[in-house]
């Protein structure tokens, strides 16, 4: 029997998806070393095959042996290719819509500006990212109603495709027409020059951490919390992290997750009736 060897040559097509919240050149230099991208295998075409007669060649004499490009030009090559999969990704998510998840977690704001309701609803990805609003409001006719609804798909359709909440803050914030003056319901909004400069200054201050635009302090929890917890505690509370962003609105908490622990692992419940 004569020993052969047959070496099988294969290009694969896939492509990775990164989600990210704002596309600039950081993140685009430093996307290869992010590992929360989906990997998806798009095509496996077989290339070629050699065989090779191994009787031929002497068994002290084998080896691996790679021909291609010395390692100093295969690290450059290899940032390269790196570049050119980031802006492959972000050319095919140009004009992509990201559909919001069937069953989606968000909240609920209720506030009165003047003697006008305004309820604020807003669903987010799986990730905690926003991707749509809905405006109620009350006390008004059917002409403001279908126009506060329609502005509402409005924005949720630019969330969905990629546009930054940011730009939609920078864009509406500030914009006065009535009903304006003071908010109740709100406890970090004390007034308003319009219902769109209150919502998008609760989503601000929600999504975006946008504490310049609240008019109260933060009160989530103590200022000094991460200093508190050494890394060994951090480590070990990571896992419980992402099972309360998993589950929990990101907006409703306004992402101070840490703030908003409570350690329960202390108490114990009786559950044992009176006699």
């Amino acid at each position: 029997m004569a020993k052969f060897l047959v070496e099988t040559y294969y290009t694969c097509s896939f492509k990775v998806s990164h989600y990210l919240d704002n596309i600039d050149k950081e993140n685009i230099k430093n996307i290869e070393k992010r590992d929360d991208g989906k990997l998806e295998i798009l095509d496996v075409k077989l290339d070629n095959r050699k065989t090779k007669n191994l009787e031929k060649v002497e068994k002290s004499k084998i080896s691996v042996v790679d021909k291609g490009i010395p390692k100093t030009d295969q690290k450059n090559s290899h940032k390269i290719n790196q570049e050119i999969l980031s802006r492959n990704i972000i050319d095919n998510n140009k004009g992509k819509r990201f559909s919001m998840p069937d069953r989606r977690k968000g909240y609920i704001q209720k506030a009165s500006i003047g003697d006008h309701k305004v309820y604020l609803h807003t669903g987010e990805y799986e990730d905690g990212k926003i991707g749509e609003i809905f405006i109620d409001t009350s006390k008004e006719g059917e002409l403001v109603k279908a126009t506060m609804n329609n502005f509402a798909i409005a924005v949720s359709l630019g969330l969905q495709y990629g546009v930054p909440l940011d730009e939609f803050v920078n864009a509406f914030v500030d914009t006065k027409f009535e009903p304006s003056g003071k908010v109740f319901g709100n406890d970090r909004i004390l007034s308003a020059s319009s219902i769109l400069d209150y919502i998008f200054r609760e989503l601000a201050i929600s999504y975006l951490n946008r504490e310049d635009l609240a008019h109260t302090p933060s009160i989530g929890g103590s200022e000094n919390f991460d200093e508190a917890n050494s890394d060994e505690n951090l480590e070990d509370k990571t896992q419980f992290l992402k099972l309360v962003k998993d589950i929990t609105s990101k907006g409703f908490v306004r992402s101070n997750y840490k703030k908003k622990f409570v350690d329960m692992s202390d108490i114990r419940i009786d559950l044992k009736g009176k006699k």
